[in-house]
């Protein structure tokens, strides 16, 4: 018999039918009424079973997380709350669970103790939604590209360059540790190494791809990245998956353009298609807050918050407008800013992006033409001199969602930049090519994949969006 899942049999009216259907028991109560999933939908089938008919010791092997195999006749529930259950004709134990030893028992358990045992985590209605929703995310990722004439690229994990400057990478090599060889300098001699050079786990996978725009038009990239950042924040992860998209003759509008479309559109379809998980979500995050003290509640539920970035045209503000807005502001001088904003170029934080977002425009908002000396070497120079094409996606909650900007097409304003800031010319001579042949226009952004998680399911630390995060001290599983 064809086995159905818990999903279709919720959803199903065709009464009773004999069906076949397999699972893990959430709970087992009066010997009798079995709560069964299967991870196809965050809700439970009721299974009843007629124990006085059953063998005993079959009843006792019937535990918290014991794999099942049960056929028996879909019926309509006499119970509240639930349109269908399953009287049960046979059941079979696939997998026994020793509720002594087993841990994620049916109660509530803390966010740590559950990372303790991320192997078993998932088995959670808050993990389980989260991870579902995080599937359904990443298709509609590749979903929005493809139907919008992108072309998906993979870019190296391994690298030579950083794209970012930011020097926090990890280092890939083939040497022994303490064994490295040396040269005449007394330095380590990668021309040695595997790959001839010294070479890194990647921070993003724009470089290449921009290489890609430049025949292709229009490309992206999802893939993971690396930062060896020893950051212990709840916003950071030293292994996480980027989004970013590539688009020759694109300018720095149009660029916003598509930020705010594809933003909204992987927003919508997961509105659309998450509806029981994103209300289970949706009370979870209303109970936590419930715990916080008045003054550190969110204003809006998780539900409001997607609709309200869905639904609301961003705001497009330049950085210079934003920077009067902030320092006259009545948090900055009463001086309740964690960070004062005081002199035009300070870099904004997150506490000052939520300020725009949530008080002052009330809609997410676009910012652009930052301070050049606070954004990184391949971002078009404006015509004053001061200031770059960059842009940066605000979110309500949570600030920056997405930075990107229209790239520096000119070969000689960007040799300029990489010689103000020391970066050697041999390093990115593949990167400058595309400037010496047939340059053009081109833009792009990046997108923190688990950033864009963590929003969509309103959970308040990025190790609980990822399936195994890696950490500082952390790489367990």
């Amino acid at each position: 018999m064809k086995r159905s899942s818990v999903k279709e049999l919720l959803h199903s009216d065709k009464f009773l039918q004999e069906i076949h259907v397999k699972g893990w028991v959430r709970t087992f109560r009066s010997n009798r009424f079995i709560a069964l999933n299967d991870g196809s939908t965050i809700n439970n089938i009721q299974c009843v079973v007629d124990f006085e008919n059953t063998n005993e010791e079959l009843l006792k092997r019937i535990t918290t997380s014991a794999a099942v195999s049960i056929t028996g006749t879909l019926i309509e529930s006499e119970g509240k709350g639930q349109k269908v259950e399953i009287k049960v004709s046979n059941l079979e134990i696939l997998g026994d669970s020793n509720p002594d030893e087993y841990p994620i028992q049916p109660k509530k358990h803390s966010l740590e103790f559950l990372r303790e045992n991320a192997h078993l985590r998932i088995r959670t209605n808050t993990f389980s939604a989260v991870m579902r929703v995080r599937s359904t995310l990443s298709f509609a990722v590749h979903k929005y590209f493809q139907e919008n004439g992108f072309n998906y690229v993979n870019t190296p994990i391994i690298t030579g360059s950083d794209a970012e400057g930011a020097g926090e990478m990890f280092h890939v090599t083939n040497f022994e540790a303490n064994q490295a060889p040396l040269n005449e300098q007394g330095n380590i001699d990668y021309s040695k190494d595997f790959f001839g050079k010294e070479t890194n786990l990647t921070v993003s996978g724009q470089l290449e791809a921009e290489t890609y725009a430049m025949a292709l038009g229009k490309v992206y990239t999802f893939g993971p990245t690396f930062r060896a950042e020893n950051s212990n924040t709840t916003r950071h992860l030293a292994e996480f998956w980027m989004i970013e998209p590539e688009v020759a003759f694109n300018d720095l509008d149009a660029n916003m353009d598509l930020s705010e479309d594809f933003i909204k559109s992987v927003l919508t379809y997961v509105i659309e298609n998450c509806k029981d998980d994103l209300a289970f979500l949706d009370n979870r995050l209303a109970q936590e807050e419930k715990s916080k003290p008045q003054a550190e509640r969110s204003e809006m539920g998780l539900l409001e918050k997607l609709n309200f970035v869905a639904n609301n045209n961003f705001k497009r503000v330049s950085y210079t407008e934003a920077f009067d807005i902030l320092r006259n502001s009545k948090p900055n001088k009463k001086k309740k800013f964690q960070f004062p904003v005081n002199e035009w170029g300070v870099d904004l934080q997150s506490e000052h992006e939520r300020y725009l977002v949530e008080k002052h425009f009330k809609s997410p908002v676009i910012l652009f033409d930052y301070p050049a000396k606070i954004k990184a070497f391949y971002m078009r120079l404006n015509d004053d001199g001061k200031t770059v094409r960059a842009m940066d996606v605000l979110f309500p909650g949570i600030g920056e969602m997405v930075g990107g900007s229209q790239r520096e097409e000119r070969l000689d304003v960007l040799k300029a930049k990489m010689a103000e800031l020391n970066i050697e010319e041999e390093e990115l001579w593949w990167y400058l090519d595309t400037r010496k042949f047939g340059t053009a226009i081109h833009s792009g952004f990046g997108l923190g994949f688990e950033r864009l998680v963590l929003f969509t399911t309103g959970m308040s630390n990025i190790r609980d969006v990822i399936p195994f995060p890696r950490t500082p001290q952390n790489a367990e599983f």
